[in-house]
C-alpha cells in the first residue's frame, strides 16, 4: 500500500510486504493505493471512503477480497481509528463491503460495476455548502421535501396517463388549453378543498400553476400596483421570499412569537400584503391559533390588505385532525389560498394551485388572460382522472399513515437516544422537524454529522434577521428515508454529536 499526505510521500510499503505485515495472503488483499490530503476541504474519512468505493466500482478491488482492519489501516495512514471506521461504515451501509466474523471487512459482489473515467468525472461531490441544495448521495440524508419513490402510485399514474391518451379528449393535446387549467381538474380541486380544508370557492377562482413559486410570481405582478411592501414571517420559506425580492418587493421581516406571527409588529408596518404559513409555520411548525387568525383577518380588513396563505402541507397532521384553512374564516375576500400536490404526490410533477378572491378575478383576467397555462395538458388530465376515480383520497390516507409511522419513529428514537439534550420543534405534522441544542453551533453540528456519514440541514437560511437566530438548530426531513434508515441515521447522529 502506498500512502500520500499533503501530496508528500510519507510512507511506501509494497503490497506483498503489507499483506504479510497484517497477516493476509497476496490473494486475499488487492494492491491498493490511498492518497490523503489533510488540506483538502473534504474530510479524511470521506477521502478514504471515496477512493475505496471507486476501486470497488472499477473492479480494482474484487469480490471477496479483504480490506485491512480499521486498526491496521488507521495506523498505516496515520489517522484516527474513528476516521477509518466512519469510512467503512459508509461503505457497509451502501452495500459495497460487509463485516464477516473471523474475516474482517470483505468486498461484496456488485453487478455492472465498471464505469468509464468520464463517468467518474460526473460523480456527485461531497456537500460543502448545504445552502445551495447540492447534496452527496449519502444513505442517511435527512433531506426535506424529497419523497420516497416507493410511495408514488406509479402503476395507477401510468394507467391514468394511458387512459387520458386513449380518451376522446386526447384531441386537446394538440391545442392550447384553458389558461387557468383544465376546468374538470379545477372542479375536482374545488370539491377536495371544500371537504378537507373548508375552502369556499368556485372553479373560476382556481388557477393551476407549475409549483408554488410560479403562483407567487403571478401574484407579484398582480399586486405590484397595489403595494410593493410585503410582510414575511421570520424565519420563513426562503424560496417564497426570494420570489418577491427578485420581483422588486420590499420584504419586511416580522418576528415570530410562541404562537406565530407577531401581529403587533405587523401593525406597525406599512405593508399591505403578508405571506404566511398559518397551519404549519415553516420552518418552526407553529400553528396560528384562532384568536390570531381572527385578528389577522381584522388587520387585513382595516388596512385594505391581502393575506397570502401558503397551505403547503396541511394534510399531514399525525395526532389531530387537519386544521381548517385561514381562508375558511375569510368572509371579506382578503385571503389568497395556495396549495400543492408536491408533499403528497410528487414534487417533480410541478402541480400547484391558487384560489383568488372574487374581487381580484377581473384584474387577473385583464393582466394574464392571454397567458397559456404552463402545466402540460396530459399531466392535468392524469391527475383529474386520478381524483375522479377516488385514488387521490386513498393515496392521501396511505401517505399520511406512512409518514406518521416515520414521524413517530423519528420522535421516539430521538427521545431514546438524545433525551433532554435536544428540544424538538414542529413535531406532529409535516415532513420535517427542527432540533435545538443547548450546546453546539449549527455549522459545527452539520459538519460533525457529515463526518459520520449523515446529512442534516441548516436553519439559518430561513432567517432574514440573522442576529435573532440562536444558531443552535438543524433541520431533519424524514420523508425520503425508510423507518430502518431513520433509526440507523439517528444512532450515527447521536454518536457524532454526543459520543457513544
Amino acid at each position: 500500500m502506498t500512502i500520500y499526505k499533503n501530496s508528500n510521500k510519507i510512507d511506501s510499503i509494497k503490497s506483498v510486504d503489507f499483506c504479510k505485515h497484517v497477516g493476509y495472503s497476496w490473494n486475499e488483499v488487492n494492491e491498493i493505493m490511498i492518497v490523503l490530503n489533510e488540506q483538502a476541504d473534504k474530510p479524511l474519512y470521506f477521502q478514504i471512503y471515496k477512493q475505496l468505493k471507486d476501486k470497488i466500482l472499477s473492479g480494482e478491488l474484487v469480490e471477496n477480497s479483504k480490506l485491512p482492519s480499521t486498526r491496521v489501516l488507521a495506523k498505516t495512514l496515520n489517522v484516527g481509528r474513528n476516521t477509518v471506521e466512519y469510512a467503512y461504515l459508509q461503505l457497509c451501509s451502501e452495500g459495497y463491503i460487509e463485516s464477516k466474523v473471523g474475516s474482517g471487512f470483505v468486498i461484496n459482489k456488485i453487478d455492472n460495476i465498471s464505469y468509464s473515467a468520464a463517468e467518474k468525472q460526473n460523480l456527485p461531490n461531497d456537500p460543502r455548502n448545504l445552502n445551495d441544495g447540492t447534496v452527496f448521495d449519502y444513505k442517511y440524508n435527512f433531506q426535506y421535501g424529497k419523497l420516497n419513490p416507493n410511495d408514488f402510485p406509479l402503476k395507477l399514474w401510468r394507467k391514468y396517463t394511458n387512459y387520458s391518451l386513449s380518451s376522446l379528449s386526447v384531441k386537446n393535446i394538440v391545442a392550447y388549453n384553458d389558461r387557468q387549467g383544465e376546468i374538470e381538474l379545477r372542479m375536482e380541486i374545488m370539491k377536495y378543498l371544500k371537504m378537507s380544508r373548508g375552502v369556499h370557492c368556485q372553479p373560476e377562482q382556481i388557477v393551476i400553476c407549475a409549483g408554488t413559486q410560479p403562483c407567487l410570481t403571478l401574484l407579484c405582478q398582480l399586486f405590484r400596483q397595489y403595494s410593493t411592501d410585503i410582510a414575511f414571517e421570520d424565519p420563513a420559506y426562503d424560496g417564497a421570499r426570494d420570489v418577491f425580492i427578485n420581483n422588486g418587493y420590499n420584504v419586511v421581516p416580522i418576528m415570530l412569537e410562541e404562537d406565530g406571527i407577531d401581529l403587533a409588529q405587523l401593525e406597525k408596518t406599512s405593508a399591505k400584503i403578508v405571506y404566511i404559513t398559518p397551519s404549519h409555520q415553516f420552518p418552526t411548525g407553529t400553528v396560528l391559533p384562532i384568536r390570531k387568525r381572527m385578528n389577522l383577518l381584522d388587520w387585513a380588513l382595516r388596512k385594505d390588505a391581502i393575506i397570502i396563505e401558503d397551505d403547503y402541507d396541511s394534510e399531514l397532521r399525525y395526532n389531530s385532525k387537519p386544521i381548517p384553512s385561514l381562508q375558511n374564516l375569510d368572509i371579506k375576500d382578503r385571503v389568497v389560498y395556495i396549495g400543492t400536490f408536491s408533499k403528497i404526490l410528487a414534487p417533480a410533477l410541478r402541480l400547484s394551485y391558487m384560489v383568488l378572491p372574487q374581487p381580484w378575478l377581473d384584474r387577473y383576467q385583464k393582466k394574464f388572460g392571454k397567458y397559456n397555462n404552463p402545466v402540460p395538458w396530459l399531466q392535468q388530465k392524469t391527475l383529474e382522472n386520478f381524483m375522479i376515480f377516488g385514488h387521490w383520497e386513498r393515496h392521501l390516507r396511505k401517505v399520511c399513515l406512512i409518514q406518521k409511522k416515520k414521524h413517530d419513529i423519528l420522535i421516539r428514537t430521538i427521545g431514546e437516544l438524545m433525551g433532554d439534550q435536544v428540544i424538538i420543534h414542529g413535531e406532529n405534522a409535516g415532513l420535517h422537524i427542527l432540533l435545538e441544542f443547548s450546546d453546539g453551533k449549527e455549522r459545527e453540528l452539520i459538519d460533525k454529522a457529515k463526518r459520520c456519514g449523515v446529512i442534516v440541514y441548516p436553519v439559518s437560511r430561513y432567517w432574514m434577521c440573522s442576529d435573532k437566530y440562536s444558531n443552535n438548530m438543524v433541520l431533519l426531513g424524514f420523508s425520503s428515508l425508510n423507518e430502518h434508515d431513520i433509526v440507523s441515521g439517528l444512532k450515527l447522529l447521536k454518536a457524532a454529536w454526543f459520543g457513544d
